[in-house]
């Protein structure tokens, strides 16, 4: 069977892999790859620190609301979303609606070990950035765990990744692409 157009949003905390996941998975189903903070920079001209630093998380939120509800194609994309894109209360919901979403998951350490040299991680800049983790994964845990799939990318290759997304990807685009004929979509 071929596969639907229906996009792909990889959801989960910051450094679970969604960009280096969605890129090989994008190339693979032949769609186009998009990074939603990347794309918010691009059309704001500023980084997510700065945003935050003038604007703050509550506005940064709105420009991620924004771009989820018509600022990137309708089709044949993998979005890797920010990690706290889906926090915002209807925001999972709304991105249901919008394609299949799979959550990647990463343990504290592992996730402090991949973002620890990168400086756009305005939730890390605290004393105890592993604290901070647990802290913010243990507040999100409840809404990823809603996302649909849960894809654990510790101690895991790209290559054996990727065709583990591909798989629940197929399966999940193929039920939404049945619901959306259902409901006259």
């Amino acid at each position: 069977m071929p596969s639907p157009d229906t996009n792909l949003y990889l959801v989960g905390f910051m450094g679970t892999g969604k960009t280096t996941v969605g890129r090989a998975t994008a190339i693979r189903l032949g769609f186009k790859f998009l990074d939603s903070d990347h794309e918010i920079e691009r059309k704001q001209g500023r980084t997510v620190p700065q945003i935050f630093a003038t604007e703050g998380e509550t506005r940064f939120r709105q420009m991620e609301r924004e771009f989820v509800e018509g600022g990137h194609p309708p089709q044949r994309q993998v979005v890797a979303c920010g990690g706290g894109l889906v926090l915002a209360p209807g925001m999972l919901e709304l991105l249901k609606t919008k394609g299949v979403v799979i959550c990647l998951h990463a343990s504290p350490e592992t996730i402090l070990r991949r973002t620890q040299h990168n400086r756009h991680r305005p939730l890390l800049e605290v004393p105890d950035p592993l604290a901070r983790i647990r802290e913010l994964q243990a507040e999100r845990e409840p809404v990823y765990r809603r996302a649909g799939s849960v894809i654990l990318t510790d101690g895991r290759p790209l290559g054996d990744l990727v065709p583990h997304v591909l798989r629940a990807y197929q399966q999940e685009a193929r039920e939404f692409a049945r619901l959306a004929k259902a409901h006259g979509r």
